[in-house]
């Protein structure tokens, strides 16, 4: 029978959009349409209402206690956790099995990322040394990997998959440096006795990865209160994301042969249960072989992966749009100054020449020394153009530039206007140099021995 015809109204319906979901690049394309809206939003008559929109306070409480945080303030510190948390998932996962679980797989994107994080932050700091501005270093360090693969997928299948590899690595490599950026350096007065809490749920979550606990709940309620002892502790609240996924489990209960045993055994008694004249609500059999099914495969599959699967839609079509919508509302009436000032200057020189510099003269020290080798049907040309790309800041650079000069409203503005532009030439300048550059360079290089 044709699996279509067994679909409801409803899912027929919506399946010309979860396949458009389910593209490539309309995460990004999600994220720049909010921007957009953002942008017009913040400079049309109704601007006054953009701004009271996100500096309505909202009071959370729990018993006696008590907090009035800002919308603004929800998405920023409350919602964008769960997006650090998506990227810890990510860290984790390549960590363990993807592009950077071994020293040789590893040396290239890290290389490039280190490369693509020194060069910008040093342009940055060449325009702003000795000053306030100067905080504004970590800005022109991040890669946002949703723009970045987005763009990518623009250019079809003309690159082989490990340019994309190569690009989600390097990103992924980058995500963990802007992290470790925030925790270390965009930190206020610490309280200990909060930053301790925050070690005792650490240290909670990974006994319960120990002894076997795989209910995705039981880490969530964690989570909560590890999010609630790191906001008062004075380290920015999303960085409990990331340190939460470093304890979620990603070991399989059962093994693939033990999976296929159980599951053939569960499918014949499904099929010795049926009964025409039995429907599946009342045929008990059919009930306890689809339960098995469902034991199996939650020991199969690891709640890392489980949880990476089902957070990657909420993270890419809500809360990043949403961050987008409140954090791209910039005023452009005092646009050119604020490009051309020393903020806007060194963002985007950062983003734009930084980044590209940074992961293209990073990776060729690696492939020349012998600790890396360029990817199979990868040339320069084609790995300058994914540099390019790599200078698309937008989520993490804004991120960034609300920490580095949130109590400064212009400081805050220029950052924000210069990596919206810079975003948006590097994407121009990675969409043109893989599409007319790197096409012609050769599909092969080979790779350097070590030693």
């Amino acid at each position: 029978m044709n699996v279509h015809s067994q679909l409801t109204p409803i899912e027929r319906l919506t399946m010309p959009m979860r396949r458009w979901l389910h593209a490539a690049p309309s995460g990004g394309l999600v994220l720049l349409a909010c921007a957009a809206i953002a942008m017009v939003w913040a400079n049309s008559p109704a601007s006054h209402s953009y701004h009271v929109l996100w500096e309505t306070p909202i009071t959370l409480g729990v018993g006696g206690w008590h907090a009035a945080l800002s919308v603004h303030a929800i998405v920023n510190d409350g919602l964008m956790a769960v997006f650090f948390f998506l990227v810890g998932l990510e860290i984790k996962r390549e960590v363990l099995v993807g592009e950077l679980a071994s020293v040789r797989q590893a040396a290239l994107p890290v290389a490039a990322a280190l490369g693509g994080m020194l060069v910008p932050a040093l342009v940055f700091l060449a325009f702003n040394t000795g000053g306030p501005t100067a905080r504004g270093w970590g800005i022109p360090m991040a890669t946002d990997i949703a723009f970045a693969l987005g763009v990518l997928a623009l250019l079809g299948d003309r690159f082989p998959p490990a340019l994309r590899v190569f690009l989600s690595a390097l990103a992924i490599a980058d995500d963990l440096g802007a992290v470790l950026v925030i925790a270390l350096f965009y930190t206020a007065a610490v309280s200990w006795s909060a930053l301790a809490a925050a070690a005792g749920l650490l240290v909670l979550s990974l006994a319960a990865n120990a002894i076997g606990v795989r209910a995705a709940w039981a880490y969530a309620l964690i989570g909560l209160a590890l999010w609630a002892a790191v906001l008062l502790s004075g380290v920015h609240a999303t960085v409990a994301g990331v340190l939460l996924a470093m304890t979620i489990p990603s070991r399989t209960v059962i093994d693939e042969r033990a999976l296929l045993e159980g599951a053939h055994t569960a499918l014949r008694e499904f099929d010795l249960a049926s009964h025409p004249e039995i429907v599946m609500l009342s045929n008990r059999g059919h009930q306890q072989a689809l339960r098995r099914l469902e034991v199996l495969s939650e020991k199969a599959l690891p709640p890392l992966a489980r949880l990476e699967h089902g957070l990657h839609g909420i993270v890419a079509f809500g809360i990043m749009p949403l961050f987008a919508l409140a954090n791209a509302g910039v005023d452009l009436r005092g646009g050119t100054a604020a490009i051309t000032s020393t903020i806007g200057l060194g963002i985007i020189l950062g983003l734009v020449l930084g980044k590209p510099i940074g992961i293209t003269l990073a990776s060729w020290v690696a492939v020349r020394s012998g600790l890396a080798s360029l990817p199979a049907g990868i040339g320069w040309r084609t790995l300058t153009g994914a540099a390019a790309l790599g200078g698309i800041g937008f989520t993490m650079s804004l991120f960034i530039a609300s920490l580095a000069f949130g109590g400064s409203a212009d400081a805050l503005t220029s950052a924000k206007l210069g990596v919206l532009v810079a975003s948006l030439i590097a994407g121009i300048a990675g969409w043109a140099t893989l599409r007319y550059g790197a096409a012609r360079a050769p599909l092969t290089a080979p790779p350097r021995k070590a030693g």
